[in-house]
């Protein structure tokens, strides 16, 4: 570990920041046996066996800065002017040619397998046997150790890998300002998720995606539209998913290789160091490790999808790839924030009623069944271990659903979770077509009647005196369980909900024409939007309170790129 791991002063330069920096895949890890030091490694081929590929960058062309974190610059001591200095353009729109030592000139990929829903899956490999899959488009350039923290930062749209598929390597602008608000939005909700650094785009240089056409409600993508590249730059502890995992517990399984199960078992063991070494022990045995690492990625996992629920955040596409290891919110493809409450809500056209909204327990269960058997040939020697290892996993329900219950107990402001009040929520919800951050909003207020709540109904619910009748009594039952007497106790009470209960969540109606303006080169919207949607519980100003506290306009409804998505470019 680099001794020198905290800034003395603001980091204002690279070379402030590169004496921050530890390569811990890179200086572990093994590399592809066929790779290129130089990094030139950029068609797409098999890799049969090694951690990683070392890969170049390939720059943007004319970068241009539209943002970057400043909550997060702040908690890594960087100075904010290092955003627009030419030295971090340069770097972080993909260029490593000229950056100062220890910095590295090459950085790396890696490959992983893929899980849909609990099943292998081969066929999208374009080898048909699972050794071209990976970061695609996503290179990550630097580890640095910070404040005491280890940070990985990677380019999402930095150029091809040799796990591109035959894709250009590039992401679009469209994309990456969703990701860049998305990732700070949610971790102000208080949800463990990949961070957001800097967001620069190419002022010249375009590549064709499927889009729809202005104003369509098709399902599927219409027209090839140009769009500008740019690159969003996420940070976390780590980049390791489940994908990757079952990448390696497969080769062991299937002995492919002579180094498979060491190469496993060197993944597992880098996993823990990166996210889970305050909690494991590193002087135990390997198998002991498994277990204990099973035991708090179940927790982790359990807890992250709980959350992703309590907000209204529906991940569409929760394949085993898109699933850290770690525990937190990685994939920003098709996601989306609901607006209108749905239990099969499902922002991505291809996703399916298997990652919709009230699916996602299930769907987190299929990837954590999949890290099981992948970890599996660690302890395949050991009966007992095996057997802990599969109560483990078989405890998985359960816990998920002792914590979805304590969640909407506390969503609803409950010491218990009241399963007849509940269900009976769900049914008038539904009935209703409420939207589900401002009802919960508005119930956090504790009302007198339901005149607040009716601000949250999308149909013509509130001229019939039969629902609005069933919403009072709702309304009377919960306000006798919550046992909020006094004027002390229901504000105490709703100080409690509303941190609990987002008055902001990031809208896709709202997202749209921020990367519309970006597009001609008018990044305040997006300026405005990271104001807000890093302060999603706060109470703002009026004029911002009229702008995001709203309802969806009934234009936008089924309407594509705005009710639905295409899978992310």
């Amino acid at each position: 570990m680099n001794a020198i791991n905290k800034p003395s002063a603001l980091v204002k330069t690279l070379n402030d920041l590169a004496p921050l920096a530890d390569y811990s895949l890179m200086n572990t890890l093994t590399p592809d046996p066929e790779a290129k030091a130089n990094g030139v490694d950029h068609l797409p081929r098999q890799v049969f066996s090694g951690h990683y590929v070392p890969v170049n960058p390939t720059p943007i062309k004319d970068p241009q800065y539209i943002a970057h974190s400043k909550n997060f610059f702040s908690e890594l001591g960087l100075d904010d002017s290092l955003a627009q200095t030419e030295d971090f353009i340069r770097m972080f729109s993909g260029d490593l040619s000229d950056v100062p030592h220890p910095l590295r000139h090459v950085g790396w990929a890696t490959g992983y397998a893929l899980s849909i829903y609990g099943s292998e899956y081969y066929q999208q490999c374009p080898f048909k046997t699972g050794n071209g899959y990976g970061d695609g488009r996503a290179i990550s350039i630097l580890e640095a150790i910070i404040f005491g923290q280890r940070w990985e930062m990677q380019l999402k749209g930095g150029g091809r890998t040799p796990y591109c598929r035959g894709a250009d390597g590039r992401a679009v602008l469209r994309s990456s300002v969703r990701e860049f608000l998305a990732q700070e939005h949610m971790h102000s909700l208080g949800i463990t998720t990949s961070r957001s650094l800097s967001l620069i785009t190419s002022k010249t240089e375009k590549v064709k995606r499927p889009w729809f056409t202005e104003g369509s409600h098709s399902r599927d993508p219409e027209v090839m539209i140009d769009e500008s590249v740019a690159i969003t730059t996420r940070v976390a502890h780590s980049f390791l998913r489940v994908g990757q995992l079952e990448l390696f517990g497969r080769r062991a399984r299937k002995k492919e290789h002579p180094r498979a199960l060491e190469e496993l078992r060197a993944i597992v063991l880098h996993l823990i160091d990166r996210e889970y070494k305050d909690v494991i022990d590193e002087s135990l045995p390997i198998e002991k490790k498994v277990i204990l690492l099973a035991t708090e990625f179940r927790s982790r996992l359990t807890s992250l999808v709980t959350n992703w629920i309590r907000v209204g955040f529906c991940q569409g596409n929760f394949n085993s790839d898109n699933c850290a290891a770690g525990g937190f919110t990685l994939d920003y493809g098709p996601f989306g924030f609901m607006d209108m409450f749905d239990p099969k809500y499902q922002p991505w056209t291809g996703g399916g009623d298997h990652f919709s909204y009230f699916n996602q327990p299930q769907a987190a269960e299929r990837n954590f069944h999949m890290f099981c058997k992948a970890v599996k040939p660690l302890i395949e020697s050991n009966e007992n271990l095996l057997s802990q290892l599969d109560e483990i996993e078989n405890g998985f329900t359960l816990l998920m659903q002792e914590k979805m219950e304590k969640m909407w107990a506390t969503k609803l402001g409950l010491s218990t979770f009241e399963a007849s009040l509940f269900k009976e929520l769900v049914m008038l919800m539904m009935q209703t077509h409420v939207d589900y951050t401002i009802f919960f909003r508005e119930l956090s207020s504790i009302p007198e009647d339901i005149s607040p709540l009716i601000k949250s109904f999308y149909s013509e619910s509130l001229y019939d005196e039969k629902i609005l009748k069933s919403w009072s009594q709702w309304l009377d039952k919960w306000k006798l369980l919550i046992n909020a007497t006094s004027p002390e106790s229901r504000e105490k009470l709703s100080e409690h909900m509303k941190r609990v209960n987002p008055k902001y969540t990031l809208r896709e109606w709202f997202l749209v024409p921020a990367y519309q303006k970006a597009t001609n080169g008018d990044y305040a919207l997006i300026g405005e939007l990271q104001e807000v949607m890093t302060n999603p519980y706060a109470e703002l100003s009026y004029e911002m309170e009229e702008k995001y506290y709203r309802k969806k306009p009934s234009h936008f409804f089924e309407v594509a790129g705005i009710s639905h998505v295409s899978c992310s470019s």
